[in-house]
């Protein structure tokens, strides 16, 4: 029998909570005499299956990997940004992986089992966890992982990157220059939290910063923010603190820029609210596929805050001013799409009209809001 498979038989009085070293420490008791090229083999293997993902291990600590998504028994799924690809890693038994997406929920403090069939979670390092088990799942028990993003790009380096001109580059530096309030938008994988992590980092070095998540995802490079992250109830469904509340909360701070990470529930009121309040420069991140869609997005996200269609557009109107959109082609490139500028007609209601769009050769194409966004930079000047 393998090291591994000793270690393993003494694991059944190992604590749940146990960290690496106590694992390091069972494996050198089970095997004292074993060689450092053993040891330290058993002992990644074992902090994996105990306190890591277990076999998905590698996998997430690949430096391009962005998704790890597991359909039930076979092969395992990954996203490096270029789509989505099959990994070399298979799952072979359904109840090992049962237990691997029941460990994770678990550590997070929630409940996963016949009568909770899924769960969302996010482990300490940020990785969101969902699992769903079957018969809710027939094909077998889903894991996916989505990792928080490993490090905060400079403007530069997107343009090297491609996914930004250097004229597009200005423009966006203008926009936080400017203090317009924003939002990025884009469909799944596009990069949205990357890119506006990228754009704070531009905010001058004295503001202050306050950022409101359901999980901390943004990592801008400035020397003051203050983080406010949502909690998830507990197994007893007591405990949750939402958006909104934090929200709230974030206005009794200070904030000179107020981040909402990704705004997609009731929270929606009281970011409109806020923004309308004399608080610059505010942004967030919102789903949408197109920037046309954003004003029926908020319309939706305020029907579920009790707001009515002609309050939502009446809020929308003053509280933002642009659109920064976001693509993925079908190679998986992602891609700074262009502005639109948020724009009210003379019925009230709120539309998304292309300002600018920063074309795959590098150039800028104006669009019929063009003028309406050079005027509201001028203005600040």
């Amino acid at each position: 029998m393998s090291l591994v498979d000793d270690v393993r038989r003494g694991l059944g009085g190992l604590d749940r909570a146990a960290d690496a070293a106590s694992v390091a420490a069972l494996v050198r008791r089970q095997a004292p005499a074993a060689g450092t090229t053993a040891l330290l083999e058993a002992t990644g293997r074992m902090v994996a299956e105990v306190i890591g993902a277990g076999v998905l291990e590698p996998l997430l600590r690949e430096p391009d990997v962005t998704d790890v998504l597991v359909n039930g028994p076979g092969v395992v799924w990954l996203d490096r940004g270029r789509g989505l690809e099959r990994s070399d890693v298979e799952v072979v038994d359904d109840i090992e992986l049962r237990r691997l997406a029941q460990r994770l929920v678990a550590s997070c403090g929630r409940r996963l089992d016949d009568a909770v069939p899924y769960a969302d979670a996010r482990l300490p390092d940020g990785t969101r966890v969902h699992a769903v088990l079957p018969p809710v799942s027939p094909q077998g028990t889903c894991l996916s992982l989505r990792l928080p993003p490993r490090r905060t790009f400079t403007l530069e380096e997107l343009v090297a990157a491609g996914s930004l001109s250097s004229d597009g580059a200005a423009m966006l530096s203008s926009l936080i220059d400017a203090r317009l309030a924003f939002v990025v938008t884009g469909g799944t994988g596009t990069g949205k939290t990357t890119v506006l992590s990228t754009l704070l980092s531009l905010v001058p070095r004295a503001a202050r910063l306050v950022l409101v998540e359901d999980a901390a995802e943004l990592r801008p490079h400035h020397p003051h923010v203050v983080r406010l992250e949502a909690r998830l109830p507990n197994a007893e469904g007591a405990g949750a603190v939402d958006l909104s509340a934090l929200v709230r909360q974030a206005l009794r701070m200070r904030p000179d820029r107020l981040v909402v990470g990704e705004v997609r529930g009731a929270e929606v009121r009281d970011l409109l609210t806020a923004l309308n309040t004399g608080h610059e420069g505010g942004c967030g991140t919102v789903h949408a596929n197109r920037p046309e869609h954003v004003p029926a997005r908020f319309e939706a996200l305020g029907a579920v805050a009790g707001l009515s269609r002609p309050a939502v557009h009446s809020q929308l109107a003053v509280a933002l001013d642009a659109v920064v959109h976001l693509t993925r082609d079908r190679a998986g490139q992602r891609r700074i799409a262009g502005i639109a500028v948020l724009v009210a007609g003379d019925d009230g209601v709120v539309r998304a009209v292309p300002a600018v769009t920063f074309t795959r050769d590098g150039g800028l194409e104006p669009g019929p809001g063009d003028a309406v966004l050079r005027r509201m930079l001028a203005a600040a000047r």
